[in-house]
């Protein structure tokens, strides 16, 4: 697999994305969050790093890893890299993925980071994305340094002792600017287009 890339496997569809292309700059945005409020990226901006993540409630290579994308997004606060869970999905066919679901995912599971509405999919386009769990790790500047999957779980969600590859990329982000290579692909469901 190339490094960056994101494999659609859900649904029985299996995609392999182009290379995302280190050192591209974020995309910024403004949009609704299950908070009440409404960010923008500098909003979201972590001082030497900043992951956006495009997730859902429905997808379930999402579900099986969604403990450790809370646990991972407080911890990396202690290394002053902040993170966004953007939800890009078409909800028609998804009623879980409705805005008032997210809202109540956000509660239940006690997000450490803000989880916003890309009801025109266009920040998705923006970036790029495809799939849930989709991961863009930016370094203080807001040049892209990671594209890869959280850990090696897909969707199995009882596996504590996987490597945490994701965090450790976003970690040495925070410390060095760079990422290590290579950069395992991350699997997940196609985004829900309309």
């Amino acid at each position: 697999f190339h490094e960056n890339s994101c494999i659609i496997t859900c649904e029985m569809a299996e995609t392999l994305t182009p290379e995302a292309t280190t050192g591209a700059s974020a995309h910024n945005f403004r949009l609704p969050a299950t908070d009440g409020r409404s960010y923008s990226l500098d909003d979201c901006r972590g001082e030497k790093g900043t992951l956006v993540m495009f997730i859902c409630n429905h997808c379930p290579f999402v579900r099986a890893i969604r403990p450790k994308i809370v646990r991972d997004a407080a911890e990396l606060l202690e290394h002053d890299v902040r993170s966004v869970a953007i939800m890009s999905n078409d909800p028609t066919d998804y009623p879980e993925d409705s805005f008032d679901n997210m809202k109540k995912a956000a509660e239940e599971f006690g997000f450490p980071f803000p989880y916003l509405l890309d009801e025109t999919q266009e920040i998705a386009k923006s970036y790029g994305a495809v799939c849930t769990p989709d991961f863009f790790g930016y370094d203080k500047d807001l040049n892209l340094q990671y594209r890869g999957r959280l850990d090696d779980s897909g969707m199995k969600s009882n596996t504590p002792d996987a490597a945490r590859e994701r965090f450790e990329a976003m970690t040495a982000i925070a410390a060095t600017g760079a990422a290590p290579a290579p950069q395992n692909p991350s699997i997940g469901c196609s985004i829900k287009w309309r």
